[in-house]
């Protein structure tokens, strides 16, 4: 199929609430009840581009499904081009600014059109954007939250067997210092020693308290400590980095390329993870990976583990892919994780097909 010709034909946005196996328990928030926005972008060419966004709370979903149809009427007849689509979905939202809410609806928008594209190629997404199909590096984010200490062990040897994962990531912040350190050993003790772990804070620290308490676990070998503060603080982040010897993780948080390149700039951070949804999407990623690279930083995903895996494929600085299972249950075939690497299906574009039966129960 010429790709010049594949048209817009409309935009399909379903909101749906999924129920987590293992919940989110943070400091800022305990979520058991999972959003996800289902997004099908289809053509007059027949061709359908699928993505999905995942925005936390149910109650942003009706304000992002009314922009995303929004654009279906905006872009109808208009040539399935990714980069074109990108920046004229992102200027018609200009005045009401280029984050939040419009940034999470063009990125959802971006990865179903590069999508279609892949397939309107017959060409899984990550060879269309010049690399190969192959493994990815993953670990396991699908637990170790706030929980007992003394469960963690054995919710970390699950973890581990789930897909013969070499590395997993423990959420941090309990009411003291000791107690996150006792959940660390729990968690080595049942691991062992070669097991990459990684420390998020979910931002549940104030600027004082990570002082303190990053310097508490600094010596612990951890791969990473992951935003211990309020995602924006970038001076504070630049003040904790210049301390710490374990590298600092931050970027789920970055509203498209220049807040990464700001970060960057500022060293507020050793490591970059953006999140698909807040990042731009593909076109978004792309921007940020260059940038990256041209920092010598590693790039790890956040979420979104399909369209992740193809773009870390081309990535120069690709680090870590996170796995996270919470949309399983409505793909036909989800993506299978093997010894620890996530295996990109031999299909065309990303490998996205909705699961309707199971769809039709949660609707």
């Amino acid at each position: 199929m010429a790709l010049d010709r594949l048209t817009i034909k409309s935009i399909r946005a379903r909101p749906l609430i999924l129920k987590l196996e293992r919940p989110i328990v943070a400091r800022i928030a305990t979520i058991s009840d999972w959003p996800v926005i289902l997004i099908d972008l289809s053509t007059n060419e027949g061709v359908v581009g699928r993505s999905y966004l995942e925005p936390y709370t149910a109650k942003a979903m009706k304000y992002i499904v009314a922009a995303l149809e929004d654009f279906g009427e905006l872009l109808e007849g208009h040539a399935v081009a990714p980069t074109e689509i990108f920046e004229l979905t992102r200027k018609s939202l200009h005045f009401v600014g280029y984050q939040g809410v419009s940034m999470i609806a063009v990125s959802g928008l971006d990865m179903a059109a590069w999508d279609a594209l892949a397939k309107a190629a017959n060409l899984p997404l990550c060879v269309l954007l010049g690399g190969t199909v192959g493994p990815v590096k993953a670990y396991n984010s699908n637990g170790l939250w706030l929980t007992d200490p003394a469960q963690l062990g054995e919710e970390a040897a699950i973890l581990i067997q789930e897909g013969g994962f070499a590395g997993l990531k423990i959420r941090l912040g309990r009411t003291t210092a000791d107690q996150d350190l006792r959940a660390i050993e729990a968690v080595r003790a049942a691991v062992g020693p070669d097991v990459h772990l990684m420390a998020d804070f979910n931002q549940g620290l104030d600027l004082a308290e990570a002082l303190v308490r990053c310097q508490s676990v600094d010596s612990l070998g951890l791969d990473w400590i992951e935003e211990p503060i309020v995602y924006d603080n970038l001076d504070g982040y630049a003040r904790l980095a210049s301390q710490l010897k374990t590298p600092l993780q931050i970027g789920e948080n970055f509203y498209g390329h220049r807040d990464l390149h700001r970060a960057l700039q500022m060293k507020a951070c050793d490591l970059v993870m953006p999140d698909f949804m807040r990042i731009g999407g593909v076109t978004g990623w792309l921007k940020s990976a260059a940038i990256a690279a041209a920092f010598g930083a590693p790039i790890s995903t956040h979420l979104y583990p399909e369209v992740g895996a193809h773009v870390m494929r081309v990535s120069e600085t690709s680090h870590w892919l996170e796995w996270q299972n919470w949309v399983n249950p409505i793909l036909k075939q989800p993506y299978e994780i093997v010894d620890g690497m996530l295996h990109i299906p031999a299909v065309a574009g990303v490998g996205l097909d909705w699961d309707e039966a199971a769809i039709g129960v949660r609707d």
